[in-house]
């Protein structure tokens, strides 16, 4: 007895159980520490370097004066903001259409189960994979004025060449062409996946009430794709709205203002000059997050009230 009475003094004490509450937040911590550390810390500075008035010493000696609402009063009323917006609309929207439509074609076209359809859709992959920079120097080398394989074959039918990246009336398609082609495989993948969840039956329903491939596809198909619809035209809109790299390598903004958007303005603004405009360059970027966080909060919106109605 006095061995089993020394062995139950030697027990250690349990641990007090931690509560819900705190198990829910040990849990969060790691997912709040990331946010605050790479989402809500550059937010702050972005908005801090778009309320100072900015120098290369100044931002050194993190000592720059506040300027207030100077910084977006100079970009609104700077005569590059008309253009860059309006370049920023015409690319943005013109990209989501075409890639939307297209991704919706080849996702309704693979959908049918037929031989190699495995291989042909992986293949159509890869313009997403590549890296931004290698697709937008391959565009670049496709629409070469003098060397470029599509003057080529313009050529070779009789047609004259298009100086597709140095003239003010093309380069804006061009490099709008070449952001289709990298996002349709995005909307591919995302639409296929919501068509997977389409039950077989409505379909089977549909012919047997008589509805040929068109009404099939506009009475079924695409209403029960509004949800993944919705969702991927936000992200292809968040997405392309901050578009830098294709048409900073393919036209760097130019020739003159025809391609440059308010992502490539913000970046010339900031880093494309030898005096930098630091608290423009931010308020431009601002400027852009106001905008995809106004869709972003619209589509919340009208999800809540889909989800409400009965």
């Amino acid at each position: 007895m006095t061995t089993a009475a020394t062995r139950k003094r030697r027990r250690r004490p349990r641990a007090p159980a931690l509560s819900p509450r705190a198990t829910a937040w040990g849990f969060l911590a790691p997912l709040v520490l990331y946010l605050a550390a790479f989402y809500v810390y550059p937010l702050y500075r972005n908005l801090d370097l778009s309320l100072r008035d900015y120098t290369l010493r100044s931002f050194v000696r993190n000592d720059a004066p506040f300027a207030g609402l100077d910084n977006f009063t100079d970009v609104l009323t700077s005569s590059t903001f008309g253009p860059a917006l309006r370049n920023t609309v015409l690319f943005t929207g013109g990209s989501l259409v075409f890639q939307y439509a297209l991704g919706l074609a080849l996702a309704v076209f693979f959908h049918r189960h037929f031989r190699l359809g495995s291989l042909l859709r992986a293949l159509f992959l890869v313009p997403w994979l590549l890296p931004l920079i290698v697709s937008a120097s391959t565009w670049s080398w496709m629409l070469n004025s003098e060397s470029g394989v599509v003057n080529s074959a313009l050529r070779a039918f009789g047609m004259d060449p298009v100086n597709w990246l140095t003239s003010p009336d093309w380069s804006l398609f061009a490099v709008t062409v070449a952001n289709i082609w990298i996002g349709i495989p995005f909307n591919l993948v995302i639409l296929y996946s919501g068509l997977r969840n389409i039950p077989d039956e409505l379909y089977e329903a549909a012919a047997l009430d008589g509805a040929n491939a068109w009404q099939r596809f506009w009475r079924v198909t695409f209403p029960l794709l509004r949800p993944v619809s919705a969702i991927t035209l936000l992200l292809g809109l968040v997405y392309t709205l901050k578009v830098f790299d294709i048409i900073w390598i393919m036209t760097r903004g130019g020739p003159g203002d025809s391609s440059t958007t308010l992502a490539t303005w913000s970046y010339e603004l900031g880093f494309g000059s030898l005096v930098p405009k630091f608290g423009p360059g931010a308020a431009v970027g601002n400027v852009l997050i106001l905008i995809a966080l106004v869709f972003g909060l619209l589509h919340i919106h009208r999800r809540r009230r889909a989800e409400a109605t009965p």
